[in-house]
């Protein structure tokens, strides 16, 4: 299975509480419910459309808790309820004994080499969801295959961010873009490893230049 990353990002690349104020207010958090008011039908249609390839979830301790808390009240009739109770659901963390949400399975001690595992089986779509110290693991394991990236028109100078501290280089490759009426622009990356490197200084550098490195090497500048 391919190991997919969706998340709702505000400009400034917070991901914490899109969907609601009690959310997630760790840290103090005021803006739970910043995605909301952006969504529109078109949002809504190609977020069902995602659903016809995704064969089980992967999910953070507190993403599971949110979803587990909602998911299996909506009826069958709103396709992500439907397809996300039909799925298996996997579950990284260690502090969750009980998984009521039909599906669900914690995985093991070592959560990458199941990980690992899980990849390695038949399917279109491993996704993930939330889960934002999750996906700093899968970034730094080299694990994510695509970034799906919905990016929002707000800025809120707090909160957790999706590319944190922590998040190793890489390049991407933009696999598709669209942008929707209410400002929402949504990207899909596929993650290509190790950055490439260039230079659009001049072949042979200018007197002023050649002082301009002697002041950074000397620490005067």
């Amino acid at each position: 299975m391919k190991l997919v990353v969706t998340a709702f990002l505000s400009l400034d690349g917070v991901v914490q509480a899109p969907g609601g104020p009690d959310e997630d207010r760790s840290g103090g958090f005021r803006h739970g419910g910043w995605a909301a008011p952006y969504f529109d039908d078109a949002m809504l249609g190609l977020i069902n459309d995602s659903m016809n390839g995704l064969d089980a979830l992967l999910l953070g301790r507190r993403t599971y808790e949110m979803f587990a808390a909602h998911w299996p009240h909506v009826g069958d009739e709103d396709p992500v309820a439907a397809r996300f109770n039909r799925i298996p659901k996997y579950v990284a963390t260690r502090t969750l004994d009980a998984l009521a949400w039909t599906g669900s399975e914690r995985l093991g001690p070592d959560v990458l080499a199941d990980i690992r595992r899980l990849k390695r089986q038949r399917g279109q779509e491993l996704q993930v969801h939330g889960s934002g110290n999750l996906v700093q693991t899968l970034m730094r394991e080299n694990l994510i295959d695509e970034l799906q990236l919905w990016w929002f028109p707000v800025m809120l100078a707090e909160g957790k961010r999706l590319f944190a501290d922590g998040t190793v280089p890489a390049a991407l490759t933009l696999q598709a873009s669209r942008a929707f009426d209410t400002g929402v622009v949504r990207q899909c990356y596929r993650l290509e490893g190790a950055l490439d490197y260039g230079y659009f200084g001049l072949d042979e550098p200018s007197a002023a230049e050649l002082e301009r490195q002697r002041r950074i090497a000397a620490g005067l500048d």
